[in-house]
């Protein structure tokens, strides 16, 4: 089944270029597009699609509202995308907002094409994504932001097991499973179920706030390895 993908951008070239290259994608199938964030939550109610690529500064509603709108729905809507936020700035203010609010993560408008098809099948696939050029800065704004972690990073992890918070440090440092599962002689699908407690303990909805939450804890710091 191919990936729904709806585009919110207030810039026709760039709905128009980001359509042409992800339905040229035999999986990818855009279903619809809007030019600013209040028309994007109508036409992804309307829609239903899988993921929202979703421009951060838009007029009518911008891009951390609609976000907002639409993982945080009235009760009775059963439909919740993914949301790539786009940004055309390498660190935005609206970016630490969006991905607490659950956006799955956030890419370069100008990054290359072949990134922007990897990130909505990276998405779709069930993991998070934070371009590579300024996830280190993402990083250490997260921990300016939370200056002063509990003297035992545990504390705030809900309880999790020794070889779950080793899996969260592990994914917070930029780990994919498959490297988690090598690290740590595991497999692979051991990994994931670890992540599924993890993501469920901590009452999140994928690795952009597992990463989130590792970092605010003090789990990781700045200066640790990120990939």
């Amino acid at each position: 089944m191919s990936i729904r993908v709806i585009i919110v951008d207030d810039q026709g070239m760039v709905r128009a270029g980001f359509a042409a290259l992800l339905s040229a994608q035999s999986d990818i199938d855009v279903v619809g597009e809007a030019a600013d964030g209040r028309s994007g939550v109508e036409v992804s109610r309307k829609t239903h699609p899988d993921i929202v690529l979703m421009d951060v500064r838009m007029p009518e509603m911008d891009g951390l509202t609609a976000t907002r709108e639409l993982l945080s729905p009235e009760p009775g809507t059963a439909h919740r995308p993914k949301v790539i936020m786009l940004t055309t700035f390498d660190v935005d203010d609206y970016v630490y907002e969006a991905l607490h609010a659950g956006a799955s993560g956030f890419l370069l408008k100008d990054s290359p094409p072949a990134s922007l098809v990897s990130a909505v099948r990276v998405i779709h696939g069930g993991n998070a994504l934070l371009d590579p050029a300024v996830t280190r800065r993402f990083i250490e704004d997260i921990v300016r932001r939370r200056p002063r972690p509990r003297r035992d990073p545990r504390l705030q992890l809900n309880g999790l097991t020794p070889r779950e918070t080793e899996v969260l440090e592990l994914v917070a440092r930029g780990l994919s499973n498959l490297e988690i599962a090598e690290q740590l002689v595991l497999a692979e699908q051991t990994v994931k179920t670890h992540i599924s407690r993890i993501l469920s303990k901590l009452g999140i909805r994928d690795r952009a706030q597992a990463v989130i939450a590792a970092y605010e804890s003090g789990l990781v710091k700045p200066g640790d390895s990120v990939r």
